[in-house]
């Protein structure tokens, strides 16, 4: 073979595999992305139902029922309502009223099945995006809304 033959050789190599290398790190972001949706974007049906997503708004107030260590409780951000089970040890924060940002995945019927919940952890502080979702849904609710009822 000729210098410049192998020269060329090696080169396309070298591109296959960093392009081998791109794709399998590119891959692998996507496996790991979890997005966040609001409870009026899951009932829009928005939200995907084969993966993992976050989902955040406040505590709807006397929604919590706990049965061992499994705990239902409602999000809400003051326009939808969406239930959640969560089977382990809630944050010392997590209380009703409060923001919240739980990760997990929706199952059949609109219930959403969380692994991980997260509380906020002061009395300032809101996940930002349940606040944008909440402020979102406070939007969408004064512009449906007849002047009257307001």
């Amino acid at each position: 073979m000729k210098q410049r033959t192998k020269r060329l050789v090696a080169v396309l190599v070298g591109l296959g595999g960093v392009s081998l290398a791109v794709a399998l790190t590119l891959n692998a972001f996507r496996d790991n992305l979890v997005f966040f949706f609001s409870p009026s974007q899951v009932l829009a049906q928005e939200a995907p139902l084969d993966r993992a997503f976050r989902i955040g708004g406040l505590v709807e107030d006397g929604s919590v029922q706990r049965e061992g260590i499994r705990v239902s409780f409602n999000v809400t951000d003051t326009a939808a309502v969406v239930p959640v089970v969560f089977d382990g040890i809630l944050p010392d924060l997590f209380r009703e009223g409060q923001g919240v940002v739980a990760v997990g995945r929706l199952l059949e019927g609109g219930v959403f099945h969380a692994n991980q919940v997260l509380a906020k952890h002061d009395e300032t502080y809101m996940p930002p995006e349940a606040a944008e979702a909440i402020k979102q849904a406070q939007r969408e609710q004064a512009r449906v809304m007849p002047p009257e009822e307001l």
